[in-house]
């Protein structure tokens, strides 16, 4: 009887009550910047098809780009630039056991991440308003470059931000995660994945940036 209750004590130690057996953090990164790179693709595509449309309509492109609001875009940059900075401190907080900092920089990123919408909701709403939007009376006026420009703009920005809107699902996930201690130093490759997917939703932003708002 002891022999039997030694051996299940033994199988105990071997086998914690909760085990992640199917956990694997490098195929869970493998298959995140899998998916990264398949966005990259398509993002470039849709770079690409704008460079060849722009240089095709240079003019009406140039004339087109000064509706949009510089201030706005760049106060937009800004805002995902910090995003990232915050999301990456979070990761590291999390690999140093500071659960609390992680929460804080992690809220701070879904913050932002949720001031970006609002104005871009600002933005997209003042064309709404003129009747600047697509299959609008006002866009069937405009000449074919112009069209195209805010064709691209609306299609590639509003693509933007459903991957936002992705991302703010993800970290959000991350956030309830590490409040119930299921992300923490040992397990965080949600959060990690999670931080990435940000970045890319980052870099997408600072090529739509002066592609749309800068560029003449």
């Amino acid at each position: 009887m002891n022999t039997k209750t030694g051996n299940m004590e033994n199988v105990i130690q071997t086998h914690p009550a909760h085990p992640d057996i199917h956990r694997d953090d490098t195929a869970s990164k493998l298959g995140m910047w899998l998916f990264i790179f398949s966005e990259l693709l398509l993002f470039g595509g849709l770079f690409i098809v704008y460079s060849v449309y722009r240089y095709m309509n240079h003019v009406a492109f140039d004339l087109a780009h000064r509706e949009l609001s510089v201030t706005v875009g760049l106060i937009n940059t800004i805002i995902l630039l910090i995003s990232s900075a915050t999301v990456a401190m979070s990761i590291t907080a999390i690999q140093k056991n500071d659960k609390k900092a992680s929460l804080i920089f992690l809220s701070a990123t879904i913050l932002l991440a949720v001031i970006f919408l609002i104005n871009k909701y600002f933005e997209w709403g003042s064309k709404f308003e003129h009747g600047m939007y697509p299959g609008s009376d006002l866009m069937g006026m405009l000449s074919n470059g112009d069209m195209l420009f805010f064709s691209l703009y609306f299609f590639m920005t509003g693509l933007h931000a459903v991957h936002i809107l992705i991302g703010l699902g993800l970290l959000s996930a991350s956030l309830i995660k590490i409040r119930k201690n299921k992300i923490r130093s040992d397990k965080y490759s949600l959060l990690e994945n999670s931080g990435l997917y940000w970045h890319l939703v980052d870099l997408i932003w600072i090529f739509l940036f002066p592609l749309f708002y800068l560029i003449h």
